[in-house]
């Protein structure tokens, strides 16, 4: 597993080619990307841009608004296949999306059908590019029991998400997430490594699990309230080799400069990395 900057995580708004600066000036092996963006400059010259400065292109966000109507979803479907061209030809063989954990309108059942029959179209035509699809639980109880019908907000609900959308389906794991699911060492060490698609890092505020907000987080080893090493230790005892990045929602470093923001972006990674 390796270091890697998640520009719009840590509040960047910044082009792809600065992005790939700062990852390498920092001291991140890896950036995900835009691949919107890359596909508009081309592969030829994204691949330069990595190369000249040494940066792994880690992986990218999924592009298909799977959650709202039936043309938003039609459009993103039918530009899928191009956009998983520009990441197969690069080599970035990631993307991942997160999961909403509850609706007011569709029970559980008809929200895993839903997310099933709109995911693995997609997933299909990933894996036509040999490209994995990550799904993120998100796992806060402030957020899930906030309407009528709690969704898929645990590591083996989410595990059967996947099975149902495909075999190249696996999750993006959040510490935060894995904190407030209550769950444990053994859940992470339980999962095959092929299964987990990107990590993220963050720690939380000293308040009860059952009690913590979904965006209201800090940088990784700020608090200690979340035992970051055992969960990085895990992944790496199972043999994760995937990228590993930042995703604080701190206001605090959205107000430094993008320079200062990754410095201590950085910084809290290579502590809590040293825990191992």
């Amino acid at each position: 597993m390796y270091p890697t900057l998640l520009p719009d995580a840590i509040g960047l708004r910044v082009k792809l080619p600065e992005a790939l600066d700062l990852a390498a000036k920092h001291g991140f092996e890896g950036c995900t990307i835009d691949i919107r963006e890359a596909t508009d400059l081309g592969v030829a010259e994204v691949a330069d841009l990595a190369t000249e400065r040494g940066v792994r292109l880690a992986a990218w966000g999924f592009p298909v608004d799977f959650r709202s109507d039936e043309a938003h979803y039609a459009s993103g479907m039918a530009a899928l296949p191009e956009l998983a061209m520009t990441a197969a030809k690069l080599g970035v063989l990631r993307t991942s999306t997160w999961i909403v954990p509850c609706s007011d309108v569709l029970t559980y059942r008809q929200n895993f059908d839903l997310h099933a029959n709109r995911l693995r179209p997609a997933a299909e035509v990933l894996a036509d590019y040999g490209i994995r699809l990550g799904l993120e639980y998100v796992g806060p109880k402030t957020l899930w029991s906030s309407q009528r019908y709690p969704f898929a907000h645990t590591m083996a609900e989410m595990e059967e998400l996947c099975a149902a959308v495909g075999p190249n389906t696996g999750f993006l794991l959040d510490s935060f997430h894995w904190h407030t699911a209550h769950e444990t060492v053994e859940d992470l060490r339980g999962l095959d490594p092929e299964r987990v698609v990107e990590v993220h890092l963050n720690d939380a505020p000293d308040v009860p699990r059952d009690e913590q907000l979904d965006q209201v987080r800090t940088l990784p080893g700020a608090t200690g309230v979340i035992d970051i090493a055992t969960f990085l230790g895990a992944l790496s005892e199972i043999g994760y080799d995937g990228p590993v990045g930042v995703e604080p929602f701190s206001p605090k470093l959205q107000q430094l400069t993008a320079d200062q923001a990754c410095a201590a972006t950085a910084k809290s990674l290579q502590e809590v990395w040293a825990r191992i």
